[in-house]
């Protein structure tokens, strides 16, 4: 058999199999760190309340952390799908915040909930509430108590924040299983036909 043995393919194989398993591996040890970061977002609505980030970053950013913004103006809104806080869907207002200058960081606040997706009125103020994940800005604050005479949002859950990684391990253990089932298969189907080829002449 190692005599018939496809060495090129054999070689490519087992380097696809490796890179799926790295893979795998890889996705355990990002389950593992993702495990621990929801542990510390689930301890942090314990925790005294910090400075809104003016920058933040996407590594480690301080989601359930409680913050306050003082919004100096509104420069524009923008309406989610939402959730009030007895979880009727609706629209969740965001404000887009100027914070410091004409040139501040800014900074996203929900301002509330409703059942329509109309700007509210509201000029901005200081505002007390939790850091939540946001897809475009990585991060927003949401008010503990809506203005504008909104409704209170649903305030954010560990449930929003995705945690696939060992789901992804797992398939990707098994695309590697699968691939090198099928080469075996495959090439013993190779040596019968070569053997049986050998027979006949």
């Amino acid at each position: 058999m190692i005599r018939r043995l496809p060495i090129f393919v054999t070689i490519l194989v087992l380097a696809a199999v490796a890179t799926m398993v790295g893979l795998g591996i890889w996705q355990l040890q990002r389950a593992e760190w993702k495990n621990g970061l929801l542990a510390s977002y689930a301890a942090a609505s314990d925790m005294p309340p910090i400075s809104y980030p003016a920058v933040p970053t996407t590594d480690n950013p301080p989601y359930f952390r409680k913050s306050e913004v003082n919004c100096l103006a509104v420069t524009g809104w923008r309406s989610t799908s939402g959730r009030n806080a007895n979880g009727k869907s609706g629209w969740a207002h965001i404000a887009q915040c100027r914070t410091a200058g004409a040139e501040g960081p800014g900074a996203q606040v929900v301002a509330g909930w409703s059942e329509r997706p109309e700007d509210p009125d509201w000029d901005g103020g200081i505002v007390e509430g939790i850091i939540a994940p946001d897809s475009q800005f990585v991060i927003r604050l949401v008010a503990s108590e809506p203005v504008a005479g909104l409704e209170k949002s649903q305030p954010p859950a560990l449930e929003d924040i995705p945690n696939n990684h060992l789901s992804y391990a797992v398939q990707w253990f098994l695309f590697a299983g699968i691939a090198l089932v099928i080469f075996l298969i495959a090439l013993r189907g190779r040596n019968k036909g070569v053997a049986q080829s050998g027979n006949l002449s």
